[in-house]
């Protein structure tokens, strides 16, 4: 008995054992929170960004990008305000935008405390430069000034026909549906019929002229697509222009249905067919924002209006007209003997009836080629590209200049170092400003020679045939 206990007594201590042995087996680590957050909290490897060099020459500027802080924290509208609106920035820049700057900045260069001049001023502008250069840059450098050499009768010959022949103005007016879509808030009906109120009221008194308007009837539905088609009404007969009776007629009608060019070009032939182009000199005006939808044929409609007994010119105004409208339009027009333009508003829109087409040679004998509001409007245009540029130029140099002062009063950069990098600054918007002047002021002389190219063109031809216009 005392034997088998012993042998129980030898296992039991055998699997004791056992047992401590396994429970010396290393466990997996359970990591604390507090483990896991220090863990987190290790800095991670960020690749640094390379600041780009600013630009230091007039093309690199005008691809200059926006600074960083530019483009995240100031609209376009806003940086370039007009002077006459600087309060504008200056009340954003000084209550917004200067504080995001000064907050924003400091880090890289207490990160980076031995930057060279250079690489100060790269990284200022490269947070601060502005991005809108090329905007107004290329419309400088494309500017053009418009100003458009009136036709003026060579020949001997073609000023006694001009004198012998009485003047026939047909205005077809399209008065389709699309002519109700705005234009900076105004329809384009509306401005296409001041346009023409404008150019018929300076028509001469030797000029006699008509107004038809077609689709202004029906809406554009395919409900009353007959009845729009087949409006194409007479609204001022073929007469001297009177303001009052020309101004009733243009305001009693709207814009409504479809599109019969070819249609209304039909009825300016049945109208002209009594006036031939011995006697008469006939011209139909076309103001149209779009194609024939009325199934006609413009393009036959025109050509048989120009090689008739009449030879009426076809010419066609698009006023704000797509590519597939345009290449149509002036198809039609070429088949009229005539010329097509496209117009956008209604400066352009006066400057291709008045300018351009004007019927009566006892007008052009009248006035100068180049009007004085033509040479304002040439002037202010200008202005209005070159402002914005000296602006912004201006304002970026401001912006890094106040970056320097607050930098050195946080002791990131030392007086030299501000003192070079606001000769660099200053350098550059000299730079600037300079070959902006100096473009703008090329673009005006160019105006000026070929204004007084026009107008010196104007004045010989008068000289030359007023004394027998007035034997006449």
């Amino acid at each position: 008995m005392i034997q088998i206990k012993w042998k129980h007594r030898l296992a039991l201590i055998g699997c004791c054992l056992m047992l401590t042995a396994c429970s010396e087996k290393p466990e997996p680590e359970v990591k604390t929170e507090a483990a896991v957050a220090k863990e987190d909290t290790k800095p991670t490897v960020v690749e640094e960004v390379a600041i780009p060099r600013a630009a230091r020459t007039i093309e690199d500027t005008v691809s200059q990008p926006a600074g960083k802080l530019v483009e995240a924290h100031m609209e376009p509208d806003i940086e370039a305000a007009r002077t006459v609106d600087w309060v504008y920035y200056h009340r954003f820049y000084e209550d917004t935008f200067q504080g995001i700057m000064e907050k924003e900045l400091p880090t890289y260069f207490e990160e980076n405390p031995d930057l060279s001049v250079d690489e100060i001023y790269d990284y200022l502008v490269y947070q601060l430069g502005s991005g809108q250069y090329s905007t107004f840059y290329d419309q400088l450098d494309a500017y053009e000034h418009g100003y458009v050499m009136p036709d003026l009768p060579e020949g001997e010959d073609e000023i006694k026909i001009a004198k012998k022949q009485k003047t026939n103005v047909v205005i077809l007016m399209d008065a389709s549906g699309s002519m109700k879509a705005e234009i900076g808030g105004e329809s384009r009906m509306a401005l296409a019929k001041q346009a023409i109120e404008d150019f018929t009221s300076q028509l001469s008194d030797d000029v006699n002229v008509a107004l038809f308007a077609y689709g202004h009837k029906g809406a554009g539905t395919e409900a009353d697509k007959k009845l729009s088609c087949s409006s194409i009404d007479e609204l001022y007969p073929l007469a001297a222009y009177d303001q009052g009776s020309f101004h009733e007629a243009m305001e009693s009608f709207q814009a409504s249905g479809w599109t019969p060019l070819a249609g209304a070009m039909e009825k300016a032939h049945e109208y002209l067919s009594a006036y031939d182009k011995e006697n008469f000199r006939n011209i139909v005006y076309i103001v149209s924002d779009g194609v024939e939808t009325c199934d006609g044929d413009p393009v036959a409609a025109a050509k048989k209006l120009h090689d008739s007994d009449m030879e009426a010119k076809v010419n066609i105004i698009g006023f704000d007209v797509d590519d597939e409208g345009q290449n149509e339009l002036k198809t039609v027009a070429e088949a009229g003997g005539g010329e097509y333009a496209t117009v956008r508003n209604p400066s352009e829109f006066e400057g291709v009836l008045i300018k351009k087409w004007k019927p009566s040679t006892m007008q052009v004998l009248s006035q100068q080629g180049v009007k004085l509001h033509e040479l304002v409007h040439q002037k202010e245009a200008l202005i209005a590209i070159h402002d914005p540029l000296t602006n912004i130029s201006a304002r970026e140099k401001v912006r890094i200049s106040d970056a320097i002062r607050h930098l050195r009063n946080k002791k990131l950069i030392d007086d030299e170092q501000v003192e070079a990098v606001m000769e660099l600054a200053s350098e550059m918007e000299e730079l600037r400003t300079n070959h902006f002047t100096e473009l703008k002021e090329r673009k005006g002389e160019e105006a000026e020679q070929a204004r007084d190219e026009i107008d010196a063109k104007v004045e010989a031809w008068k000289e030359k045939w007023y004394t027998e216009l007035e034997e006449e």
